[in-house]
């Protein structure tokens, strides 16, 4: 890449990738972007099937993870949990760290028609590929415990089998970002997603794009993204019998579903939105002709097992055009 053009600065994402590129950390500004330390990592490891090494190893990936954290000129943490690992864990200055979420798009996950009230079943909606880890065998639980009492369905997107139950419907063949998916949101009451590990679930987001109140675990940056009593409710994770009773608060009552809802979607109580200002280019009449407008730098987009696609390009400009604007850390 760098015979072919001249590069300005690199964005790795995640610190996996610049550790495996320190020449080429050293060699150009760059920038780290990641959702959550190795050290974090760890922390939930149990919920990945992730386990430690022997001390001496373990001591060697802090330091080479520290160092690649040292060499980037900024480094972009996905929420402030991970800013706080990032400084608490391996000596990151925390003027060094810029939180940025990432976002999705809420004109595409907005349901056409706001909410209104109905005396259909009320739909419990749980998206989540590993159904232990993401705690949809909690959910199971709670919802046999309910549907006895109230007339409730449970819709669960996952990639893992399911026995056929009244009141249950499994997805295991949903697309990610698909229409069909979209619409199971749309058609939803509540979004549930008691997860035992996870850093930032994206679903967190898209539900609350979706108008949908949330109930959630008090994990990792969860508690950035669902505001307790204003967007939807949090449970420690694993504990079955809170689950069950803030699912049956939402269900009797339909007037905090929606006033919930509403709070999600609202533009200001959205933290994940994705920017979508667009700086002018260099001469337009909004500029008066004038170069006067900061430009984009040219840059590597690396991220481990994913292709560079046109629509990853695109999401990653943005943010490259929001921080250039900032800040200069080619400098």
């Amino acid at each position: 890449m760098s015979r072919q053009t001249q590069l300005d600065a690199l964005f790795f994402h995640t610190q996996v990738t610049a550790v495996l590129n320190r020449d080429w950390l050293n060699r150009y500004p760059s920038v780290i972007s990641l959702d959550a330390t190795p050290l974090q990592y760890d922390e939930l490891g149990a919920f990945y099937s992730h386990e430690t090494g022997p001390a001496w190893l373990e001591r060697r990936k802090w330091q080479m993870n520290r160092d690649a954290f040292r060499a980037a000129r900024h480094i972009l943490a996905w929420t402030e949990w991970t800013k706080k690992g990032l400084v608490e864990g391996y000596e990151v200055k925390p003027e060094k760290v810029t939180v940025i979420p990432p976002g999705v798009d809420v004109a595409e996950w907005s349901r056409p028609q706001p909410r209104t009230l109905h005396d259909h079943p009320v739909k419990i909606l749980f998206v989540g590929g590993n159904l232990e880890r993401k705690g949809g065998l909690l959910l199971l639980e709670a919802f046999r415990a309910l549907r006895p009492r109230y007339p409730i369905e449970l819709h669960l997107v996952t990639k893992d089998s399911v026995a056929e139950e009244p009141g249950l419907f499994v997805y295991n063949n949903m697309q990610a970002n698909s229409a069909p998916l979209k619409q199971l949101y749309f058609d939803s009451d509540i979004f549930c997603l008691p997860t035992y590990g996870d850093c930032l679930p994206m679903v967190l987001s898209e539900a609350g794009a979706a108008a949908l109140p949330v109930i959630s675990t008090r994990v990792a940056g969860i508690p950035e993204i669902v505001q307790e009593g204003e967007t939807g409710f949090l449970v420690e994770a694993g504990d079955a019998a809170a689950i069950t009773h803030t699912l049956e608060t939402l269900i009797t009552n339909p007037a905090l579903r929606l006033a919930h809802g509403r709070q999600s979607h609202h533009p200001h109580r959205h933290p994940l939105r994705r920017p979508t200002k667009r700086h002018p280019p260099a001469h337009t009449p909004e500029t008066g002709g004038k170069q006067n407008v900061k430009q984009p730098f040219q840059a590597v987009y690396r991220k481990p097992n994913l292709p560079f696609t046109r629509e990853s390009h695109q999401t990653k400009e943005i943010i490259y055009r929001e921080f250039s604007i900032t800040q200069d850390f080619t400098k």
